[in-house]
């Protein structure tokens, strides 16, 4: 025998729906999972997600700015008699060496 049963999103996930979690990526660029995790801790409230979420991003500005950015490449151009000096760094030598890195 086989059965049918008819489920919306909102049995399926609470008040976090695929659509709900679409809306809050548009507004705040973050990443789906991301979103899906903001609304779940809030209760499917969009305002206290995005709150969540820019909270979550600045401990995690925190933690990156903490790390050193030990490879990288400085330029010098001179013209003219006088001379510019750019370091750009990166934190690792893969992107270092990454030819869209050169390039820049």
């Amino acid at each position: 025998r086989s059965s049918s049963v008819s489920v919306s999103n909102t049995q399926l996930f609470g008040a976090v729906t695929p659509a709900t979690i679409k809306q809050l990526r548009d507004a705040t660029g973050a990443g789906m999972m991301d979103c899906k995790k903001a609304l779940q801790e809030n209760d499917g409230d969009q305002d206290a997600a995005a709150e969540f979420l820019r909270k979550k991003g600045l401990a995690k500005a925190d933690k990156k700015a903490s790390r050193v950015a030990a490879e990288g490449r400085i330029a010098v151009a001179d013209k003219d008699g006088k001379a510019v000096m750019v370091e750009v760094n990166c934190e690792t030598d893969f992107v270092g060496k990454d030819s869209s890195f050169l390039g820049f």
